[in-house]
């Protein structure tokens, strides 16, 4: 039987400052630490990109015990790391680093964006890996839009393409370590969807743009309240679209692990965080140049 999850937590998506651009943050938030296994959410952009404006240009930097990932919505960025990859990730597209024990990369709008000019907007999202995988071997995952698994409701006015994890028939190909769905919609005005979500599972929905009505009862509209963490109850997610909206549909099995996070690690100790920085110094998570 459909039910539907109840709301926990209604956010605003404050925009904060990160050395020198203006971005949305939704997570962490007062009152809301993470929403397990899913640590962090920005949502940059959109940013006119040009040779006179190229404010996100982020240089080479280490990860470890989690994975960031990037999901674009509009322009086009390059990808590099310490593990060889170069990849440039177009609009639609997904970037997914599993960090593991210790990975370098940078990431930019590509020298003939900046050229050209134009918007770039997307999600970075940091998703936490369990103790026992937090020192695995480094692992880089790239999709291009036509490479993600679409749905469709039967009059068109929503796309839902899965990224990782399940949905109906569909399943994403990203290589997942724990059991979550990463879902992003397109949906035209009085568009519809159901969402099948595990009644376990911790799960948010996040607009980008738009105005959307979640379960009947809660409206979520850019520049005011646009995310919504659910209760681990029901089993399904609603949403209908009062305009062209674009959104971002996160679920998640807990870890319920402690965590300890310095800046760019996310381990279980203190002394963890210390052997991280000590390993970074000494060369240890590789070499991006």
């Amino acid at each position: 039987m459909k039910t539907y999850k109840t709301i926990q937590k209604i956010v605003a998506s404050s925009l904060v400052n990160m050395g020198a651009i203006k971005l949305r943050q939704p997570l962490p938030t007062q009152g809301l630490e993470n929403v397990d296994p899913f640590l962090l959410l920005h949502h940059y952009g959109p940013y006119a990109i040009s040779e006179f404006n190229n404010p996100f240009d982020l240089g080479p930097h280490p990860h470890r015990g989690f994975e960031p990932i990037t999901l674009l919505f509009k322009g086009e960025q390059l990808h590099k790391d310490s593990l060889g990859n170069e990849m440039v990730v177009k609009a639609g597209g997904v970037q997914w680093t599993t960090a593991g024990r210790g990975i370098i990369h940078a990431e930019a709008p590509t020298k003939e964006f900046v050229k050209k000019g134009g918007d770039l907007e997307g999600i970075q999202l940091w998703l936490n890996l369990p103790a026992k995988h937090k020192m695995m071997t480094p692992h880089y995952q790239h999709l291009e839009e036509n490479q993600i698994p679409k749905l469709f409701t039967q009059d068109k006015k929503v796309q839902l393409n899965i990224v990782a994890g399940h949905q109906k028939e569909q399943t994403g190909f990203i290589k997942t370590q724990t059991a979550v769905n990463v879902f992003t919609a397109n949906a035209d005005a009085n568009g519809t969807m159901d969402i099948d979500i595990p009644e376990n599972h911790q799960s948010l929905i996040y607009l980008l743009d738009g105005e959307i009505l979640v379960n009947n009862s809660q409206i979520l509209k850019k520049g005011e309240n646009q995310m919504i963490v659910f209760h681990q109850d029901g089993n399904t997610i609603q949403f209908k679209a009062h305009q062209k909206s674009t959104l971002l549909i996160l679920s998640g099995e807990p870890i319920n692990e402690k965590i300890t996070q310095y800046g760019p690690y996310v381990m279980n100790t203190q002394t963890e965080i210390l052997e991280a920085m000590r390993d970074y110094q000494q060369g240890k998570m590789g070499y991006l140049y």
